[in-house]
């Protein structure tokens, strides 16, 4: 029998401190209005001074852990752009922080498409008997690395981490992972990157950091296309491997950028406006924690209901994009 990852919890966490359009605008020439008209944003969610991308990885973990009711796990995946340090990876440190012993951990950086890449490092993981139970999490926390005078990163990002267990079933159990479809393009790496801290730039102590190239830099208009353009022939890919048609999706969950880039992929493959998850206005866009977030933020209102079909599609620096679909199980969501 061919195994099947399937998802058994999911859970979620960002930060208490929330910080509104009129806060960030008193910082910088911005409104409200502006924000939210480009972006579709309201607030966003900042971890306070001290806080580090484990913090919210493991609270997020524990939340899917006990959404799937307990029980071991044989491998953990953290998607992340914002690791703890540059090394070693902060996905170990995570497994022991949660009591999981010496299981496989390891870091997945794919920016903001990480969870929908760990999705499928899991599931390939459960096919190959590698592990029974996954538990992926997708966390960032990006204040720390954007630039408070560049309105262009400044208002989008927020922090927060989502995470969720799959377990080894049949492609007939509900939420059964039905496939996926990843891409990516090292052409147009520049559009979205942090120049420096790697091996190509490495960190000047002698350089003060607000001065630094260790801050996040974006070209927004650019990334705008590209994300439609990638996020859109993904999931038509996608749809066509699962023998879908666009009336099949009950709900779009697409990485939670921009309400405008939502409306346009969701446009393009024909899916009606009102089945889109928007939860990109109260967090912003928290990276390789958004697809998470969303979908633990739908289940929490009760919109996201057993036997609906998800539609999940992102895209993200490298340029990196992926697509996976589910039909969603009976989850306790806590």
């Amino acid at each position: 029998m061919t195994r099947t990852a399937v998802l058994r919890g999911i859970g979620a966490m960002v930060p208490p401190r929330a910080v509104d359009n009129d806060e960030l605008s008193a910082l910088l020439d911005t409104s409200d209005e502006w924000i939210r008209t480009r972006t579709g944003i309201r607030r966003r969610h900042w971890a306070d001074p001290g806080m580090a991308t484990s913090d919210l990885a493991m609270v997020a973990g524990e939340r899917a852990l006990k959404s799937a009711g307990g029980g071991p796990v044989g491998m953990v995946i953290l998607a992340t752009s914002t690791p703890n340090q540059p090394m070693p990876a902060t996905a170990p440190q995570v497994a022991a922080g949660l009591g999981l012993g010496t299981v496989p951990a390891y870091d997945v950086t794919a920016a903001c498409a990480g969870f929908v890449y760990g999705l499928s490092v899991a599931a390939g993981a459960i096919a190959a008997r590698l592990a029974d139970r996954v538990l992926v999490i997708g966390a960032d926390l990006w204040s720390t690395r954007l630039n408070p005078d560049d309105r262009a990163t400044a208002v989008i990002f927020g922090d927060g981490a989502g995470a969720a267990v799959l377990e080894a079933g049949r492609e007939s159990d509900p939420g059964a992972l039905l496939g996926f479809d990843l891409g990516s393009d090292g052409l147009h790496r520049e559009l979205a990157r942090v120049p420096g801290g790697g091996s190509l730039q490495l960190a000047d102590p002698d350089t003060p950091f607000q001065q630094s190239d260790h801050y996040l830099t974006m070209r927004g208009k650019e990334i705008f296309t590209h994300a439609v353009g990638r996020m859109s022939e993904s999931s038509g890919r996608l749809l066509k491997q699962v023998g879908w048609e666009a009336r099949d999706v009950d709900w779009f969950a697409g990485h939670q950028a921009n309400a405008r880039i939502l409306h346009a992929v969701a446009d393009a493959l024909d899916v009606d406006r009102s089945r889109v998850l928007i939860h990109l206005d109260r967090v912003g866009n928290t990276s390789a924690a958004s697809i998470p977030l969303a979908l633990t933020d739908a289940a929490v209102q009760g919109s996201l209901r057993p036997g609906q079909n998800v539609l999940m599609t992102a895209f993200g620096g490298g340029l990196s994009w992926g697509s996976a679909a589910l039909n969603w199980p009976d989850v306790d969501v806590l």
